[in-house]
């Protein structure tokens, strides 16, 4: 069995504040498995209360997970009508957004003043900012990365999110979906490389490879295995989507990414190989 007496893993779940079941399932991922980190939407339905659960958990840190994108806003829509629907919230197309925001002077310059808002509503909420990431990747949409990486050092974060996933163990595990984990692969490696070459000389860290990009929606046990199995890097995360409820997106929040977390079997394989739990603070003062 080979050691790993040098890895160190963050175990991460995304959209903490989008409704009272993934909040509940963050609690239960920390408290009784191997959960290390989490990210806040402080513009989700359920956040004054994932805020109370956070302010009672000190160990388990908490990044902004940023909304720009299939979400509501967290200045009002009349303050950021180029960026909202007649609905109030921003576009569900991440593609069609990331346009907008690059071509639109006006949604720009409202954009600046959106970030800055969830910076703002995070740091209300007293907790320490450990990391920042995006729904669905947004932060590294080279208009949001820009106004992101130095509020990112302003409000103290470790680290940022770069979604470098292995695209062979990808698709050695499922090959379903092969022409989107391809493509996902191919644009998120390249968004992550330029990233890098932007928030390098910040300071902030990220984790040398990424696990969730291709297997969002279903990190299951059996796959956090075979990463665990897999890893060579001395840092990487493993981000999920764990939810008590049932999954009501086909890549959305659910009960096995959860169960993932819970397992008994993953926790003792990172026992025994020596594999050191792990959040962006502790990578960056390591």
């Amino acid at each position: 069995m080979r050691s790993n007496t040098e890895s160190r893993i963050i175990l991460n779940a995304d959209d903490f504040g989008g409704s009272t079941s993934i909040n509940a399932a963050v609690l239960q991922a920390h408290r009784d498995g191997v959960l290390t980190s989490t990210s806040l939407m402080v513009t989700g339905e359920a956040v004054e209360e994932a805020v109370a659960l956070a302010r009672k958990m000190p160990s388990l840190a908490v990044g902004l997970h940023l909304v720009v994108v299939a979400g509501r806003p967290a200045l009002a829509p009349q303050r950021v009508p180029h960026l909202v629907g007649g609905n109030g919230r921003f576009a569900d197309n991440p593609l069609r957004a990331g346009l907008h925001y690059f071509f639109s002077r006006a949604a720009r310059h409202e954009l600046a003043q959106e970030v800055e808002a969830q910076f703002e509503q995070f740091a209300a909420t007293g907790l320490t900012l450990s990391h920042v990431d995006g729904h669905m990747h947004m932060h590294l949409h080279p208009t949001v990365l820009g106004l992101l990486a130095p509020l990112a050092v302003a409000h103290g974060a470790s680290g940022v999110r770069l979604p470098r996933d292995d695209l062979q163990l990808g698709l050695a595990y499922d090959r379903d979906r092969m022409g989107q984990k391809v493509a996902w692969w191919a644009v998120f490696g390249l968004l992550s490389r330029c990233s890098s070459r932007r928030i390098g000389p910040r300071h902030l860290v990220a984790p040398e490879r990424v696990y969730g990009l291709l297997q969002t929606g279903q990190m299951e046990e059996s796959y956090v295995l075979r990463v665990l199995d897999q890893l060579r890097e001395s840092s990487a995360e493993l981000y999920f989507h764990p939810a008590m409820g049932p999954q009501e997106e086909a890549m959305g929040s659910n009960p096995g990414d959860l169960q993932a977390l819970l397992s008994p079997s993953v926790r003792r394989v990172i026992e025994e190989r020596g594999i050191r739990l792990a959040t962006y603070s502790t990578l960056r003062s390591e």
